[in-house]
């Protein structure tokens, strides 16, 4: 029997009943070709404080170890006239380099600006009701009043801050599917990114409607013809948005280190964007840019990047067909590179207040608000954009990245740290590829 044939035939009852050791052992002994030093290495990524990694455990369910990934700054971003670090956890090379020379440019012209468009949220009820449609709507004054009153002991402490529930609509999809209906529930969540706070709101809502219709006069002979589906939040927020955006006259932008005059390059420049908008196979890589940027600060701030991630693309198509989420304009001699970003994002609860790091990333952003935490994640992933379509439109996008990638590629193939020494002055003017680096070392 083969290692691959011995895998597929273990199976365990009662995995997440074992100690952290014994589902490590288990793992180590069934699937692993050398289960001591694959159990030693794990091991050795384990938090050396206790509770910290009590703390990283809690996050998740049967871990055996932590992983590593690397937690990088890149300096000089002026934002709306305030100079930030911004904290990035990415494993991809260049992304941070590239992020950081964005935010020196824009340093000299006037920097980044920003604009709060919207924070709200949305969650909704799913439900079907098989009554008469006009009864249902000729109650929805007094079933808003009826849930918003029985979620107050959900909502009291949001309400003091500021937050709260916004509006609930009815909304009719009977055109789509028999009897579907959705109550859509418009949120404020302060500084935290509310997840948990609507879902209870919504769970709620659910208990009250199906209440109300059992008990008001219209429909409680007709109780038995609704149906609860579902309660939960939207993580598409198109009214939960940021602008970031930079501007500066033509002549500014310099040759960026390539042959074209300012004028040109600004014209290079606004094509390839409108490429973006135009083609969806060009729109995904470019987007995908973005959110390099975006993801690696949201990570690294104890923050939801699949959401954000769902919700940027979902945003990319609001408007029928996949585009770039970035613009460019040259009007009057001024060249202006924008983003509008759909940022559903929190400062307070959550891993912001549990993850070591991501507590620390805060910091290091001088502990900001959502909103301001908002203006910094998309200023990110406008300056990552910048960064890669001015490559791609001067010296190419491989050029910077595979001199990045050099250092990752000699450690793959075992090289020494005088061999790495070398390798880097021999390609400082020559092009880095795998089977290159592998001729130079044999060499």
């Amino acid at each position: 029997m083969d290692h691959k044939t011995k895998n597929i035939q273990k199976t365990i009852s009662g995995f997440s009943k074992l100690s952290k050791v014994g589902k490590l052992k288990w793992l180590a002994e069934n699937f692993f070709k050398d289960p001591q030093s694959t159990i030693e290495e794990l091991r050795s990524y384990w938090h050396s404080d206790d509770r910290q990694q009590k703390i990283l455990d809690g996050f998740s369910e049967n871990t055996i170890s932590n992983f590593p990934m690397p937690f990088g700054v890149a300096p000089n971003f002026v934002i709306d006239g305030k100079p930030y670090a911004v904290p990035m956890v990415i494993e991809e090379s260049s992304v941070v380099a590239a992020a950081s020379m964005a935010a020196k440019y824009w340093m000299t012209r006037g920097g980044f600006k920003t604009t709060i468009l919207g924070t709200v949220k949305i969650g909704q009820v799913h439900f079907k009701w098989y009554g008469e449609g006009s009864i249902l709507r000729s109650i929805f004054p007094e079933i808003k009043l009826r849930l918003k009153k029985e979620a107050m002991t959900i909502t009291s402490n949001m309400d003091k801050r500021g937050g709260g529930i916004l509006d609930i609509e009815l909304v009719d999809f009977t055109d789509k599917e028999e009897g579907l209906y959705q109550l859509r529930c418009s949120f404020e969540t302060c500084d935290s990114m509310g997840a948990n706070f609507i879902n209870s709101v919504l769970e709620q809502f659910g208990k009250s409607l199906q209440l109300f219709i059992e008990e008001h006069p219209k429909t409680s002979d007709q109780a038995n013809k609704l149906m609860i589906i579902m309660c939960i939040l939207s993580n598409f927020t198109p009214n939960c948005v940021v602008r970031a955006e930079v501007s500066c006259p033509i002549s500014d932008l310099g040759t960026m280190g390539s042959n074209l005059d300012a004028e040109a390059l600004a014209y290079k420049f606004w094509t390839a964007i409108r490429i973006a908008e135009i083609d969806p196979y060009r729109a995904t890589t470019h987007n995908k840019g973005i959110f390099n940027g975006i993801d690696a600060v949201v990570l690294a701030t104890g923050n939801d990047f699949r959401a954000i991630e769902a919700c940027g693309h979902a945003y990319a198509a609001k408007d029928g067909h996949y585009q770039s989420l970035s613009h460019c304009t040259i009007e009057d001699d001024v060249f202006r590179f924008w983003i509008d970003m759909p940022l559903a994002v929190g400062t307070v609860g959550g891993l912001t207040s549990l993850h070591p790091i991501a507590k620390k990333s805060l910091e290091l952003l001088g502990n900001p608000s959502a909103q301001e935490l908002m203006k910094v994640i998309a200023v990110t992933g406008l300056a990552q954009n910048f960064a890669a379509v001015r490559s791609l439109i001067t010296t190419g996008i491989q050029s910077g990245h595979m001199k990045m990638h050099l250092v990752n590629i000699l450690h793959q193939l075992n090289a020494s740290d005088e061999q790495i020494k070398n390798a880097v002055i021999h390609f400082n003017d020559k092009v880095v590829s795998f089977s290159a680096v592998r001729d130079f070392l044999q060499s």
